[in-house]
């Protein structure tokens, strides 16, 4: 028997035909006026579902976590968790550029598989670099997993859940669609003052030792107008800083529409330069075969290119580069930063090291450490060499203990960090330019921003500040941060002059 509640009706002025099953409404009302009338059905709210993503590697992936999250999100509304317990859909983003990257995604995904035994609707997937190299091999070894998808194909997430909801099958696609993804992706959503915005995809610089090329497929350009229209749209939603993304993001070559011509990367930079709102921008990684005259001299006309760049240059010994096919010596490296240099005074250098490479000798590491002081490099991403698996160099023979190639690495570190802290020391009584990006994790009393050189600042400033280019006063240096004490005078309304 359905249930029924008592409801309200209005006077009807018709009654129902004798023969009738519908409810008898009298011409008058009665007193009170209170019938009997079925209940809709209650409806149930539906479930918000629930992603949680784990990311490793690069920048290139933390923007690809963040396109999957944004699909999901229009295509099943989605709400992000910190937490894969609460999750609905659990994805990692691997990295397959160090070693025994494969084991440490089978590590992780085995520390989710009791969650999937006690919520059989639960989706696990596995994407990024690692998923291109494996492939079937992931769901052979871990069948609780339902989705492997690559970098280029991220956009297909929410059919491939589809497809696996459906058939109760796994899904696997691990295709290079070219540049097909960006044109999927819904419209950039940010919440904050800074945003990358990924300008190209894939290497085809084929480097002895890296599988990028491998997993991410050849470099290809996404459309010079739409890389425009993207950070126009950030800036309209007050982005303040682009960082421009590519395995080689100086190889930009995209092509323009209504015309023939391809925009090269300096170009490029030129274009986003004049986009109104946008008071910086950077980019990442570049390769020095790709660092042209023009790119090299946009670095001095464009004020608002920071005065930073992350070049990486591998190793300092030129048998090694030859052997790791990175395309130019150490002379060649060292003309690049002096050309940089000259357009743009005091320009800081990041960079990646490779040490413990097959071959490298005690002299020939010494050659890295003679760079590294001679060029002055401000900070650096340096790892000991790890042999990937379908790669040149891993037929090389390799020599070396492996304690020789951690107290290398410790050494060329110290170095590093030795350098970093002069830098930090110069900068002290000295005014810089930041952005205030948001509240300080250590202090709720202070804000946190980045130097034009990429260092973080904390200073003492009130909320309405975030999001503002103030000067600051540096006071004090530390080995990661900085302090300072804002110079910029701030108006009631939170304006600086």
């Amino acid at each position: 028997m359905q249930e029924t509640t008592l409801k309200r009706n209005r006077p009807a002025a018709a009654t129902a035909p004798a023969n009738s099953s519908a409810l008898l409404i009298p011409s008058e009302p009665l007193a009170p006026s209170l019938l009997l009338v079925p209940e809709e059905p209650e409806q149930k709210p539906k479930k918000t579902r629930k992603l949680f993503i784990r990311t490793f590697g690069c920048q290139m992936n933390e923007y690809d976590s963040d396109k999957m999250a944004d699909v999901l999100r229009e295509d099943q509304g989605v709400e992000i968790t910190q937490t894969p317990e609460d999750a609905d859909i659990i994805l990692f983003n691997t990295c397959s550029v160090r070693e025994k990257a494969q084991e440490k995604v089978f590590s992780d995904l085995g520390r989710v598989q009791h969650l999937k035994q006690s919520n059989p609707d639960l989706i696990i997937g596995v994407g990024g670099c690692v998923a291109s190299q494996e492939g079937e091999a992931i769901i052979k070894r871990a069948s609780y997993v339902d989705v492997v998808f690559g970098p280029q194909t991220l956009h297909r997430l929410p059919d491939l859940i589809a497809r696996r909801r459906e058939s109760g099958r796994a899904q696997v696609d691990i295709s290079f669609p070219e540049i097909e993804k960006f044109d999927a992706m819904p419209p950039a959503r940010v919440e904050g003052y800074t945003a990358f915005v990924s300008i190209m995809e894939g290497c085809s610089k084929y480097c002895s030792f890296c599988v990028v090329p491998y997993t991410r497929g050849a470099e290809v350009s996404r459309p010079f107008d739409d890389v425009l229209m993207e950070v126009a749209d950030l800036a309209d939603q007050g982005v303040k800083e682009v960082t421009l993304l590519g395995q080689n993001v100086n190889a930009y070559r995209g092509p323009m529409a209504d015309s023939t011509e391809i925009a090269d990367f300096a170009m490029l930079l030129e274009y986003v330069h004049e986009i109104p709102g946008i008071e910086r921008i950077r980019y990442t990684t570049s390769h020095p075969k790709e660092m042209t005259s023009r790119l090299i001299e946009a670095h001095g006309a464009l004020p608002k290119l920071v005065p930073f760049l992350h070049l990486p240059v591998q190793a300092g010994s030129d048998p090694i580069l030859a052997a790791m096919k990175r395309g130019y010596t150490t002379l060649e490296f060292k003309s690049i930063v002096r050309r940089l240099r000259a357009a743009r005074p005091g320009l800081t250098l990041s960079s990646d090291f490779i040490v413990g490479f097959p071959g490298e000798t005690e002299a020939e590491f010494e050659k890295t450490m003679k760079l590294i002081r001679d060029v002055g490099f401000d900070q650096s991403f340096s790892f000991v060499y790890s042999r990937r698996p379908g790669t040149p160099a891993a037929d090389l023979e390799d020599n070396t203990p492996k304690e020789v190639k951690l107290e290398r690495l410790h050494r060329l570190q110290a170095l590093i960090n030795e350098q970093a802290d002069a830098i930090s020391q110069s900068m002290l009584g000295t005014t810089q330019r930041i952005l205030v990006e948001k509240p300080s994790r250590r202090d709720p009393n202070e804000l946190s921003g980045r130097t034009e050189n990429n260092r973080i600042v904390n200073f003492v400033g009130q909320p309405r500040l975030i999001g503002q280019m103030l000067d600051v006063r540096i006071t004090q240096a530390m080995t990661n941060t900085l302090k300072g004490e804002i110079v910029t005078r701030v108006s009631d309304s939170g304006e600086h002059a």
